[in-house]
């Protein structure tokens, strides 16, 4: 009886351990538990870290991944106009598209092709957690990260992009007579050039628009019977030239006095449905006596020119320039990562801000060049030297520019000084990259009558702006070297106007922004 009863435990026993055995095998073996860890992993499977995804079956988090169009670019030069978009849905801002050799694109531009042999460069994603923003390793490239952390930064807002008829003073303003066929744009994903001409000048902006590759707001003057050639060479920029950037990328703005009003204004959009005679020379080619504001003797409004440029323009950041300038390629994407990094002085500077550019001229007989390194080559050679040096040096004479010169060229964008408009830079006419809250252009004075920048820089002066001189980046004048020509007409207009700016301009100033040791005109 004992035996079996012993028998019957041991038996029990094993049986008990067996379970125990078999339990353990399970749970080694079976599904993790919900308290399972994060792996990163790629939509491809690999470890990369483009997406991040739960372990577990239980508590599984949904994917993070990265929320922006991915389109193939063809080159307009060849005529391609086809593209494929894959879209997911958007949730994070729109991503600008940086194409193989420092072409840059906005994602929210129906842009079909931009360059010969261009690829779109893959977005870094986006992930939400407490880490700094990770630095772009090539700073011809956006990132969605990098865009993200400059939408962050500047606290922006979308403008509206839609055709007015405003009326501004003395002046009818045609506001987005021509858009460009970016459509509407984020206001943190590019930088606007912003500029001005008459007709006559519209040969530059080929040149222009080509190494900028970003969005242009372009303000004409077009009184009376200037008008219809202005129109003219529009259509023939948009239709007759073998590239399509400026139908995707420049938006023209028209305005003339009411003292000078055309005879007619056409209906553009009956004249854009229809291609322009391509046989004929392009209408801007003309002599510039020739043109009605000539004949007329009008002055050229240059500052309410720059005016309407820039405040139509629809992003944050612009850069009102002369339609003449041709800045460095890369400016855009190289600019707005060295936004987004937002390293010293950016992270530490109190005072409001702007970034000017280093201007030269370069010899009619040499090509622009494209690098820093090319620009210091050309000034040891003499076939290039600091803008306006045989016409106004004090005008252009930035400061540390000597050392500017001297520094070699970077792989990215900084901040190489920060200088200010006063001592021997008092009359420094920096033409700069800044934003819509900047001072305006006084629109009182005239092109033809000198100092017309001066007004602004006495304002940026007394407000303590800082002057963050980007280290890579610069403007050429279209080739040809200036030299200072005696004109007897243009010297009573500027002497009438100086006096206009001493008697009663900058008494107002003073009033209005007070005053600071060291500020003047």
């Amino acid at each position: 009886m004992v035996t079996n009863r012993r028998n019957l435990i041991f038996r029990v026993s094993i049986v008990i351990n067996v379970a125990v055995i078999l339990y353990a095998a399970m749970q080694l073996s079976g599904t993790p538990s919900p308290t399972g860890e994060w792996v990163p992993i790629t939509a491809d499977g690999t470890d990369r870290g483009v997406d991040v995804r739960f372990s577990g079956d239980l508590l599984r988090t949904p994917r993070i991944v990265n929320d922006t169009e991915v389109r193939s670019i063809d080159s307009i030069i060849q005529g391609s106009d086809e593209y494929t978009s894959q879209k997911t849905p958007s949730t994070t801002p729109s991503v600008s598209k940086t194409v193989a050799a420092n072409k840059t694109v906005s994602s929210t531009v129906a842009v079909t092709a931009l360059t010969k042999n261009v690829s779109v460069v893959s977005s870094e994603p986006t992930v939400t957690t407490n880490e700094s923003v990770q630095e772009t390793q090539d700073d011809t490239v956006l990132s969605a990260t990098t865009l993200a952390k400059v939408r962050t930064l500047v606290q922006c807002t979308e403008k509206e992009f839609e055709p007015e008829v405003v009326q501004r003073g003395e002046y009818w303003m045609l506001k987005n007579y021509v858009r460009a066929e970016h459509g509407a744009l984020s206001c943190h994903e590019t930088i606007t050039y912003t500029t001005h001409a008459g007709f006559e000048f519209l040969d530059n902006v080929q040149p222009l628009v080509e190494r900028w590759m970003g969005p242009v707001s372009l303000a004409i003057f077009a009184p009376g019977a200037d008008l219809q050639p202005t129109v003219n060479s529009i259509r023939y920029l948009r239709d007759c030239l073998k590239t399509d950037l400026v139908r995707q990328l420049v938006t023209f703005h028209l305005f003339f006095s009411f003292k000078n009003i055309p005879s007619s204004i056409p209906n553009i959009d009956t004249l854009l449905a229809t291609s322009y005679n391509c046989s004929s020379p392009p209408p801007y080619d003309v002599d510039p006596t020739t043109t009605f504001m000539k004949q007329k003797n009008l002055l050229y409004p240059v500052n309410v020119a720059r005016n309407i440029a820039r405040d139509a323009a629809l992003t944050h950041f612009v850069l009102p320039s002369d339609i003449e300038l041709y800045p460095s390629p890369n400016l855009i994407s190289r600019f707005l990562n060295m936004i987004a990094r937002n390293e010293k002085p950016l992270s530490t500077s109190v005072n409001p801000r702007v970034f000017p550019i280093s201007i030269f001229e370069v010899d009619a007989s040499v090509q622009v060049p494209s690098t820093k390194t090319e620009l210091q080559e050309m000034l040891k050679k003499k076939t290039a030297i600091p803008f306006h040096k045989f016409v106004c040096p004090d005008c252009h004479n930035i400061p540390q520019g000597a050392q500017w010169m001297a520094a070699k060229e970077t792989n990215q964008m900084d901040v190489f000084h920060v200088g200010k408009r006063r001592g021997k830079f008092l009359h420094w006419e920096p033409i700069f990259i800044g934003t819509h809250h900047d001072p305006q252009y006084d629109e009182r004075l005239s092109w033809e009558g000198k100092q017309d920048k001066m007004p602004q820089g006495y304002i940026l002066c007394v407000k303590d702006y800082d002057f963050m001189i980007l280290n890579n980046a610069f403007l050429i004048h279209k080739p040809g070297i200036k030299r200072l020509k005696k004109d007897p007409k243009r010297s009573r207009i500027a002497s009438k106007q100086n006096h206009f700016i001493r008697s009663q301009l900058m008494p107002e100033l003073k009033k209005i922004f007070g005053t600071r040791t060291g500020c003047t005109i």
